[in-house]
């Protein structure tokens, strides 16, 4: 059965890793990629990136400050009506970040997103954190076939951080982003890998320090939300973790998910792949 491979990957600068990403691409074939955490002006990212995604097929839209930030989508699905920020997104320190780029990628709209840390709850970023995630859920204006997927620095639940003692008094668990996540979901998306995976120890993130990843100690916080066309024809969702071993990786894992191209009614079994290729 045909499909579409869809993925997320907080790189955590592109230049730092361009030795693993385009190798990356090239073994798991995704039609379509969000990244965050680029790193790289708009024009810095198409003098590096630009022929050798062109190469593989890939339309780009990239949004990128340079030093900080930065998102982009690559499709070989069609890369239409693309939109470089999210409407009625706030401003912080009288700047609009680049943290978000839409497009529509083979009938579906999706969105990139990286999502501000908040750094602690009583600094202002966290108030704007917010108000970011509130301008993101009023963003969905056709839930059926929306995708959000990215860098959302927030576990929705405990059971997405490896030790919630390790937490307290920091964001990414507190009340108000959970319920500003969950307000996103309620517009009608699916976190697609939890639903496949409703009670496994899952993480996309680990810290590079004290060997968290080697020992597992990690977060979800890299997720797709899909609305309920693309959640229907999930027929498989994973953390790609063999992304995160070896040398100089980024310190969050890819998230993936294949959808059937099939019509209503001939929509497959959920099988998980992790380590199956595509027919």
């Amino acid at each position: 059965m045909p499909t579409v491979r869809l993925a997320t990957w907080n790189v955590n600068s592109a230049l730092s890793r361009l030795p693993r990403l385009l190798p990356w691409l090239d073994e798991r074939e995704p039609d379509v990629v969000c990244l965050q955490e680029t790193k790289l002006s708009d024009e810095a990212f198409a003098e590096t990136f630009d022929e050798p995604l062109r190469e593989r097929g890939y339309e780009v839209a990239h949004v990128g400050e340079g030093r900080w930030n930065g998102v982009a989508l690559l499709s070989r699905v069609g890369l239409d009506d693309v939109v470089r920020a999210l409407p009625g997104v706030p401003r912080f320190a009288d700047a609009v970040e680049a943290r978000a780029v839409t497009a529509t990628c083979g009938g579906l709209r999706v969105t990139s997103v990286y999502v501000p840390n908040g750094r602690t709850p009583d600094d202002p970023h966290y108030a704007y954190k917010l108000e970011w995630l509130a301008a993101l859920a009023a963003s969905v204006t056709d839930p059926a076939t929306t995708v959000i997927a990215g860098d959302m620095n927030i576990a929705p639940t405990d059971d997405d951080v490896w030790d919630l003692t390790q937490f307290v008094g920091s964001t990414h668990v507190t009340p108000q982003e959970r319920k500003a996540l969950a307000a996103i979901q309620d517009t009608g998306l699916h976190d697609v890998l939890r639903e496949r995976w409703p009670s496994e120890r899952i993480y996309s993130y680990w810290d590079y320090r004290a060997g968290r990843f080697h020992q597992d100690k990690g977060m979800r916080i890299d997720l797709v939300l899909a609305g309920s066309d693309p959640a229907g024809r999930v027929q498989a969702a994973w953390i790609d973790r063999q992304a995160r071993k070896g040398k100089g990786p980024s310190d969050h894992a890819p998230v993936m998910v294949d959808l059937d191209t099939a019509p209503d009614g001939d929509i497959g079994p959920m099988v998980p792949p992790p380590s199956a290729r595509r027919a």
